[in-house]
């Protein structure tokens, strides 16, 4: 395929976008992955002439076409044996129904049991299978020779064979008429001419519907699809968005944000030493208005007495603390002079309190 095959840039995008939906669903391609790889365009165009919708080949759509051709046509003859075994299965339940609550005639005794006991043998006889292809010996050691002895007779068998047809359609209309009721709950009034006409057509009404529901279903995948291909787009739009978001606060609010913070810091040191200047005066001023001249002067006077009172305090402590350094140099003998000191001195105290009491009486 030449490259002169795409007229224009727009029209060459969406013929490769058009394949990727429909032949081709798991390439979920963009526009610009087309753009980027013109090349795999090329491929995907020309991949979707020898293919279907499906994906599969021109060859294998056509094999496979014919191959459902078939199943249906074996579908249809293995439904159609189907339903008239199990309708005639409830033919018989029906009957042991009925010979419960009503009174039968003989005739329909003598159809329902013969047709039952044709029922059975022929499957019993199913089962057994041919005799030459039986590897195991029979069931109870019956042959199907056995089995047909069991048949009902010829008489009864065609008796039986010309009025199955009408219980059968007879049957079969009642599970239409059901299927109709069913399908079209206002039918159920109507008379059975109109019931039958509505049968009739019933098929082509239930064919249409089927068709609406598989077109709903496909345009529910395209839906689908193009849901999963803008969901996909908003995400990469929503990406780009953020990361634009992201330059952007990074380029200018954060670029802005240190000058702020340090035009804001300038600002908050100049009112502060603002306000300690303020305080000052304030201090100042209650000063001013609370001492006089001669008052600030004796105080000044009262603190130079008070400071070189501390300082002869320290002097002192300074000093009681070398001797104390020095006798700790005695180690414990000075502990124990300290505390029989300290005893000796306890003991001089309470003579002389003894004393004074003493001279308080002797008065």
């Amino acid at each position: 395929m030449a490259s002169g095959d795409f007229c224009s840039p727009g029209e060459g995008m969406e013929i490769p976008q058009q394949v990727c939906s429909k032949q081709l669903p798991p390439c979920n391609l963009s526009e610009e992955d087309l753009l980027q790889n013109p090349h795999f365009s090329k491929l995907l165009l020309g991949l979707s002439q020898h293919m279907d919708e499906s994906g599969l080949s021109l060859t294998l759509a056509k094999e496979q076409a014919q191959a459902w051709k078939e199943v249906r046509l074996h579908k249809t003859t293995w439904l159609r044996s189907e339903i008239l075994q199990r309708v005639i299965q409830e033919l018989l339940v029906d009957y042991y129904v009925k010979t419960q609550d009503t009174n039968l005639t003989s005739e329909d005794k003598k159809f329902h049991e013969t047709l039952e006991q044709r029922l059975l043998v022929t499957e019993l006889t199913r089962l057994l299978g041919p005799s030459q292809e039986r590897e195991m010996p029979p069931l109870l050691g019956l042959e199907k020779a056995d089995l047909l002895e069991l048949m009902p007779r010829s008489e009864d068998f065609v008796w039986m064979r010309a009025r199955l047809p009408l219980d059968l359609e007879e049957q079969l209309k009642k599970k239409c008429f059901t299927l109709l009721c069913y399908h079209d709950p206002n039918s159920d009034s109507d008379s059975e001419t109109l019931k039958a006409a509505k049968v009739w057509k019933l098929a082509e009404v239930l064919v249409g519907e089927k068709q609406q529901c598989q077109g709903a279903k496909s345009q529910q995948k395209e839906q689908t699809v193009l849901l999963e291909k803008k969901s996909a787009t908003y995400s990469q739009v929503l990406l780009r968005c953020l990361a634009l978001l992201q330059r952007l606060l990074q380029e200018h609010r954060l670029k802005t944000q240190s000058e702020l913070d340090r035009i804001n810091a300038q600002y908050l040191e100049i009112k502060c030493s603002a306000m300690i200047l303020k305080l000052r005066m304030e201090e100042l001023k209650i000063l001013s208005d609370t001492y006089t001249a001669e008052k600030v002067e004796v105080h000044r006077l009262i603190r130079d007495c008070l400071e070189g009172a501390i300082r002869l305090q320290e002097q002192d402590m300074e000093k009681s603390r070398q001797v104390l350094s020095t006798y700790e140099v005695l180690g414990e003998e000075f502990d124990r002079l300290v505390k029989e000191y300290t005893e000796l001195k306890q003991a001089a105290e309470n003579k002389r309190w003894a004393l004074r009491e003493f001279n308080k009486a002797c008065r």
